[in-house]
């Protein structure tokens, strides 16, 4: 579980992410990046999406947002994070290409989004 100084929470901060309209997508995830840095000492917050649209039982929903969560917080751990750690706020959403896939695709996915994040 990532701790609470790196979660996104409140519907502000996520309605202010989607507005930069910084995305990225690969596989069935898509990655939203917030507005850069200004304080390089303060925390990137990161929130995850899975739609009912994707899927309409909340177990195959929750299980994705799991493993997404995981995968960002073990890469967070590892420092293999690329340049999103200039950004105030990312957001993972899930779309039903990614439901059936097993952690180790997520994994290698949500890495090469980050990987992939350009400077602004």
């Amino acid at each position: 579980m990532l701790k609470k100084e790196f979660r996104l929470k409140n519907k502000k901060a996520f309605n202010a992410t989607y507005r930069v309209k910084h995305s990225y997508h690969k596989g069935g995830i898509t990655l939203f990046a917030g507005l850069p840095k200004k304080d390089e000492t303060a925390y990137t917050r990161a929130g995850f999406v899975v739609s009912k649209k994707t899927h309409k039982r909340a177990v195959k929903r929750n299980r994705l947002k799991r493993l997404m969560r995981e995968s960002y917080r073990l890469l967070l751990k590892s420092g293999n994070l690329g340049n999103s750690q200039k950004f105030m706020s990312l957001i993972f959403v899930g779309n039903e290409k990614a439901l059936g896939k097993n952690f180790n695709e997520i994994y290698k996915l949500v890495e090469s989004l980050l990987k992939g994040i350009k400077d602004v």
